[in-house]
């Protein structure tokens, strides 16, 4: 069952406990193929339509990952909708996960090019508020947010702590940030270059 921060909303139809049911066993299903989802917002809809004179339904979801959000819909204009609600929600999450293996197989080209992971210290912490601030070797300063540190151990950070991080392609509101973090161990070294 899923843990991550997950909302279900239903547009112009009565919510229902077999449709959310569904909606979370899908949910699991993309947990499963990327650990790194940090949040998921299902909308259904249902709409009516002149060409066919029926119900149709549309289901939107947005996938919170490291660095941004994956959005997946129906909204366009040769898209006449779903008359059966459980159809618009597999064919969602058949894109959903496409767009998300897509996203993985990115993350993971970004990462095979980089030849030494960047390093940094850990400045400044807001445990409370689920965030901090590393320095890089370059004197950067990068935000991070609770959930881009790896096995959760945001919690266990400390001021000074080393770190390994890997950016963000896109500034956040706060700058630049990291996509993921993971505490380095006490007694690692490594060499400047």
């Amino acid at each position: 069952m899923t843990e991550l921060p997950l909302q279900i909303a239903f547009r112009d139809i009565d919510p229902s406990e077999a449709v959310e049911a569904r909606i979370r066993s899908k949910v699991d299903e993309l947990e499963r193929l990327f650990h790194h989802i940090i949040n998921c917002r299902v909308v259904i809809e249902q709409r009516y339509s002149s060409q066919n004179k029926g119900k149709t339904y549309n289901a939107r979801i947005y996938i919170g990952v490291p660095g941004q959000e994956i959005v997946v819909t129906n909204d366009h204009p040769k898209d006449q909708g779903h008359e059966n609600v459980y159809d618009a929600i597999g064919d969602a999450f058949q894109a959903a996960e496409r767009r998300l293996k897509t996203y993985a197989a990115k993350l993971e080209g970004d990462v095979k090019s980089h030849k030494v992971p960047l390093h940094g210290t850990v400045l400044r912490l807001f445990s409370e508020d689920g965030y901090g601030f590393i320095e890089t070797r370059e004197g950067e300063e990068i935000y991070f947010h609770e959930n881009s540190v790896a096995k959760g151990a945001f919690h266990k950070l400390e001021t000074g702590d080393e770190v390994r991080l890997s950016l963000a392609p896109l500034n956040s509101a706060e700058g630049p940030h990291a996509s993921s973090v993971a505490p380095v161990g006490k007694h690692h070294l490594y060499a400047d270059g």
